[in-house]
Parts: C-alpha cells; sequence; structure tokens
C-alpha cells in the first residue's frame, strides 16, 4: 500500500472514530455545520453558469435535514421535537423554493436559521458538559 493510500486510510478511520465516539448533541452541531457549509457554497455560486453546483449543494444541505428530522423521537422529545419538526419541514419547503428560484435570499434566510439552531445545540452541549464538571459537596 502506497504512502498516500495509507494515510487516506488513517485519516478516514480517525473521523470514524470520532463519529463514533462524539455525543448526540455534537453530531447534531456537526449535521448543522454540514448543512450551512453546503448552502453557503450554494449562495457563493449562484449564477446562472453554475446552477449545476447550486442544485447539488441545497440537495445536500435537504439530505442533512431530512437526518435531522428522521433524528428526532417525537414520543420522548415532547413539544420541543414537535417544533423542531415544524422548524425542518418549513426549511424543506423554503430549500425546494430557493433551488426552484435560484433565490438568494431565501438561502440567507435558511443559513440564518440553521447558524441559530445550530447556536442553540452548541449551548445545550455546553451546559451538559459544565453539570457533569459540578460536583456536589459531602
Amino acid at each position: 500500500m502506497s504512502l498516500a493510500r495509507k494515510s487516506t486510510a488513517t485519516v478516514e478511520q480517525y473521523k470514524s472514530n470520532e463519529i463514533s465516539t462524539v455525543s448526540q448533541g455534537k453530531l447534531i452541531v456537526m449535521l448543522y455545520d454540514g448543512a450551512i457549509r453546503f448552502l453557503n457554497i450554494a449562495l457563493e455560486n449562484n449564477t446562472p453558469r453554475k446552477y449545476d453546483v447550486v442544485n447539488n449543494h441545497i440537495l445536500k444541505a435537504g439530505e442533512i435535514i431530512t437526518e435531522l428530522m428522521l433524528a428526532l423521537n417525537l414520543e420522548q422529545g415532547g413539544e420541543v421535537a414537535n417544533n423542531l419538526l415544524g422548524i425542518y419541514v418549513y426549511i424543506k419547503k423554503r430549500l425546494l423554493e430557493a433551488n426552484m428560484k435560484k433565490d438568494s435570499e431565501i438561502l440567507q434566510e435558511i443559513i440564518k436559521y440553521m447558524e441559530d439552531l445550530k447556536s442553540a445545540w452548541e449551548e445545550i452541549e455546553k451546559r451538559k458538559i459544565e453539570c457533569r464538571s459540578y460536583t456536589i459537596p459531602r
């Protein structure tokens, strides 16, 4: 095996290990990061000559939103999970509209929603870590 292939295999193994050992909240943040990255690429390339790039990246962001929807536990999550589902459905509709119209304003709106949701999940993860590090004195 060549050095380049070994290096690539090592990187892939590292990524796989990182994903398998990370918390569910961190995985959700990673999904938001991916969707935001794809939407920014679509936004940056939103010109007639690059509509194929825009389409592909909007579709990738949509797949991530679908994964976020599938990850919801509507029974245990109660009102929060149902509210998130409503937000995700709205975002999926807006993605479809943005893709059909190649509308940069809609893409910016969706990116803002995704950034806000990502920030909320980051705060949840931060508080979970703070709670774990706090010990009750005896």
